[in-house]
């Protein structure tokens, strides 16, 4: 079928693949013959006798389009992301076989980046920890520990796309000193630029992690990295669970190598180890970067307008780039 809306059929089908916002569910079900699989009895089943018919698929970041549910679709042509992250989905597979791919970037950077700073805040003034101190009697025995100031510290943004550059411009804002690592400079930032994520760290008092996921990142925070973060320094993650090597955080949580951890994202969501739900040095947030009420509306309303954007002229709004952002 070639991208063309001349080319549809009256029974083709969207296929949503998992739960979305309610209001882009409505919206697609309203506009579009639209066939929601995680309700289906046996979605085997249909996909064996109804998945010819199937041209577009909308999914979650978090679930995208596995290789097994693309090779029952043979007509699918677009996949729809509701936000910003795709790997779940194999691109490179999906272009060889004349899929597009797009996602929501830019709607959710502001949230990310606020909820980034936020995380980093929280972690160094251990706000969070001071919260439950005074919740569970603490400040009527003694004063809360000192914790450590944020404006004027080194930070190291690991990856400069759209989110990072955003963590920046607000980090500026403290008298922040900006270093970052990506694959090549990226032009006009006046951040230093480091080459590996170990120099980072090194060079950092905080090393904020907001580069893309994927197969190219899984593990990228190893435990060098953290070694190099050094006990005085602090984690954020705003990425994916996959970019950090989780048990050496834990190793590294536990035995005090680096001075705490902000993570909104971890390797086995909603599972977190206990380790990290022991520590009080650590704050953890249940994947809530773009959670917000603005956010999540402009997302569904990007993720429906790619969606009509296929259905009728039979391209993307927002596809995802040739290359993974820095």
């Amino acid at each position: 079928m070639p991208n063309s809306p001349a080319a549809a059929r009256a029974q083709d089908t969207v296929l949503q693949v998992s739960p979305l916002l309610p209001a882009l569910e409505s919206a697609l079900a309203e506009r579009y013959r639209t066939v929601r699989l995680p309700e289906l009895p046996d979605p085997a089943a249909y996909l064996r006798e109804h998945g010819p018919e199937v041209v577009a698929a909308v999914t979650s970041a978090r679930i995208g389009v596995d290789d097994a549910l693309m090779d029952s679709l043979p007509r699918l042509r677009a996949i729809v992301h509701f936000g910003v992250g795709y790997e779940t989905t194999n691109v490179a597979r999906a272009r060889a076989r004349g899929i597009d791919v797009s996602n929501t970037p830019d709607v959710l950077t502001d949230c990310v980046a606020d909820l980034a700073v936020g995380a980093l805040i929280d972690v160094m003034r251990r706000m969070s920890a001071a919260d439950r101190y005074v919740r569970g009697g603490g400040w009527d025995a003694a004063p809360f520990p000192l914790a450590d100031r944020v404006s004027g510290k080194r930070v190291g943004i690991l990856g400069l796309g759209r989110i990072g550059r955003a963590v920046g411009r607000r980090l500026e804002g403290f008298g922040a000193h900006l270093s970052y690592c990506t694959r090549v400079p990226v032009p006009g930032t006046g951040y230093r630029h480091l080459p590996t994520a170990e120099a980072l760290a090194e060079a950092c008092d905080a090393l904020v992690v907001t580069v893309a996921g994927g197969r190219g990142t899984r593990g990228l925070v190893s435990g060098a990295v953290l070694d190099a973060l050094g006990p005085r320094g602090y984690l954020v993650n705003v990425a994916r669970g996959s970019v950090v090597d989780e048990p050496a955080l834990v190793a590294a949580v536990r035995t005090g190598r680096i001075a705490g951890a902000a993570l909104d994202v971890f390797a086995d969501e909603p599972n977190v180890p206990r380790a990290l739900l022991e520590s009080d040095r650590v704050v953890l947030l249940p994947h809530i970067a773009s959670a917000t009420r603005e956010t999540r509306a402009a997302m569904g309303d990007l993720a429906l307008r790619n969606v009509e954007r296929f259905m009728s002229e039979g391209t993307l709004l927002t596809p995802v780039p040739k290359r993974p952002a820095h």
